[in-house]
């Protein structure tokens, strides 16, 4: 059995690895700070042995020192030891706030890196993410990892400072895997949802509680146009154990995880009314996001040909579990 020690283990990735991993009979140290998330999400798994919780902040360095104390202690125990870093400033309307979304996103995840050098993990995933494709995404296969990337600037959109960020810890695995520090790479995530989000300002939540509460759904203009495709956080993490546990994929590049269903943001909203029950709703459009490309979708050819992974979750049978979760 292995050792994982996972970052912003309460987000909607982490708290998933928790269940994921802990069925599978590994042990977790895992951390967060709740900057986007709750303990709710991992409360039904505290009081297993094999679970240690902290909630500490990736940028407090005296926090980080007892992680390292903890793995150190128990470390030999186990037949690998793997860090995966799901901890980020995540949202948009904080990827305003350049300078902390840097000390996580960059700082935070480059020294959880180098601890997980220090004390000789076996593996590290960065959980990285589409974001870095920007504006390119117009490929009628999806975008792939080999593309070279167009990314709006700061003189465009601050908010890709959050996409800036991602793409440099990708070069510090890259780097280090390169060095033989260690066996790792980075996955760039579709826009991933779960029946465990608290966060209303993610586009199926806020679609989700906006009809149940009002009938009625704001977007942005741009959703008029838009078109993405949604992980569910069930699929994310498998990709994430699958990538682990595959060492010829640890090479230190990039993974792109997502589903082949891509859809409207006006079609979402059809769907999320038909899983409410609701026939009766109104759109309102208000308010338009520069730097918003119009369609996202992405290539996975890459972890289908170096691992088994595939998605399981559909997005019709993501919003029903989405819909049971909001009415309990």
């Amino acid at each position: 059995m292995n050792l994982y020690v996972i970052s912003g283990v309460t987000g909607m990735t982490g708290n998933e690895l928790v269940r994921q991993l802990l069925e599978r009979g590994h042990s977790i140290i895992g951390f967060d700070n709740f900057f986007a998330s709750s303990i709710n999400t991992i409360k039904p798994y505290l009081d297993c042995d094999r679970m240690d919780f902290f909630e500490y902040d990736i940028n407090n360095k005296r926090q980080m020192e007892q992680v390292k104390k903890m793995v150190l202690d128990r470390k030999d125990s186990f037949d690998k030891l793997i860090y995966i870093n799901c901890a980020a400033v995540v949202h948009t309307e904080h990827f305003y706030y350049i300078n902390r979304t840097f000390d996580t996103n960059v700082l935070g995840m480059r020294d959880f890196m180098n601890q997980a050098i220090s004390v000789g993990a076996d593996v590290f995933i960065n959980c990285s993410t589409s974001e870095v494709y920007s504006m390119q995404s117009w490929a009628e296969d999806g975008v792939r990892e080999s593309d070279f990337i167009t990314m709006a600037d700061a003189e465009h959109s601050q908010r890709t400072s959050y996409a800036t960020g991602k793409l440099l810890t990708e070069f510090f695995i890259k780097d280090a895997v390169d060095d033989g520090k260690i066996k790792g790479c980075s996955i760039r995530f579709a826009n991933v949802y779960s029946k465990n989000e608290l966060y209303p300002k993610h586009i199926i939540p806020h679609i989700l509680h906006s009809l149940n509460d009002t009938g009625k759904v704001v977007l942005l203009e741009n959703s008029k146009k838009n078109r993405r495709t949604f992980l569910n956080n069930i699929d994310s993490c498998a990709a994430v154990i699958e990538l682990s546990d595959t060492d010829s994929a640890l090479d230190g590049t990039t993974y792109n995880v997502a589903t082949d269903e891509e859809i409207t943001i006006v079609d979402l909203v059809k769907l999320c009314a038909q899983k409410l029950g609701i026939s009766d709703y109104t759109i309102e459009f208000d308010g338009y996001r520069e730097s918003d490309p119009e369609r996202r979708v992405l290539n996975t050819d890459k972890i289908r040909s170096k691992t088994n992974w595939r998605p399981v979750v559909t997005l019709s049978e993501g919003i029903e579990q989405c819909v049971r979760e909001l009415r309990k």
